[in-house]
């Protein structure tokens, strides 16, 4: 069984990753976001991909999700566990908490979001009724809770557009829905890892308060400062999970 972790801004890599190689992977869907890098995490072997390239210069909605999902199950991944940047939405969501979402609403469009399209012999469906993988979730709050983190236990993904931040009103309409938090790249990478047959599950890392809830505009300065100290605590639960896969 193969792991990777899939990192997302404020993880472009990962400092206690031991790098063996990296690896190009071409795949029939394009380019990935980059190469595919090798290496032992607590002495257990992974991968790591930048989900918006390790100079973060690939927008949410120009991510080749289709290529980067395939080229780690063409390497074996079969276990993926993406870090993302959320805004927070639910009172329990402030700037730096940790979540490990259970479920997701997929507000984006015009994104190749299916691997099922071309040369079929048959319709594809598949089942989607609980996007994340429960295993893995598990695992990840056992984790957490090792390290002495405090995380939302479940939640509502809300996966917008982008790259625009969200307004107040569509806040208020994704907080109608039921979503706890608001990112831009949980769709269609979720359901993508679904396709392959990749056990898959997010670790969320919430940098702001979202549209309309801090009092205040939202400041990409103050982002990235949370989110400094948002992935060190990523690093810490990783360090505990991973030598339990």
């Amino acid at each position: 069984m193969s792991v990777a972790i899939i990192g997302g801004t404020g993880l472009t890599s990962l400092r206690n990753l031991e790098i063996t190689h990296r690896e190009v992977v071409h795949t029939p869907y394009g380019e990935p976001s980059g190469p595919i890098t090798h290496g032992q995490l607590c002495g257990r072997q992974v991968m790591f991909l930048a989900r918006h390239g390790y100079g973060h210069t690939i927008p949410p909605h120009r991510v080749n999700y289709r290529a980067n999902l395939w080229a780690l199950r063409h390497l074996g991944v079969d276990r993926l566990i993406a870090v993302a940047a959320v805004g927070g939405i639910a009172e329990e969501m402030g700037p730096g908490r940790l979540a490990i979402p259970d479920q997701i609403i997929d507000y984006t469009w015009g994104r190749q979001h299916t691997l099922f399209e071309d040369d079929l012999p048959h319709v594809t469906h598949v089942d989607f009724t609980h996007p994340y993988d429960r295993d893995l979730r598990r695992r990840l709050l056992a984790g957490a809770e090792r390290a002495e983190l405090s995380v939302m236990p479940a939640g509502t993904y809300g996966a917008t557009q982008g790259p625009r931040l969200e307004t107040a009103a569509e806040i208020r309409r994704l907080r109608r829905d039921g979503c706890d938090m608001v990112g831009m790249t949980g769709m269609p990478e979720a359901a993508l890892a679904r396709e392959l047959g990749i056990s898959y599950a997010t670790c969320a890392v919430c940098a702001n308060w979202a549209a309309g809830l801090g009092g205040e505009e939202i400041s990409m300065d103050q982002i990235e400062q949370v989110l400094k100290g948002g992935m060190e605590q990523v690093r810490r639960l990783l360090a505990e999970m991973i030598p339990s896969l």
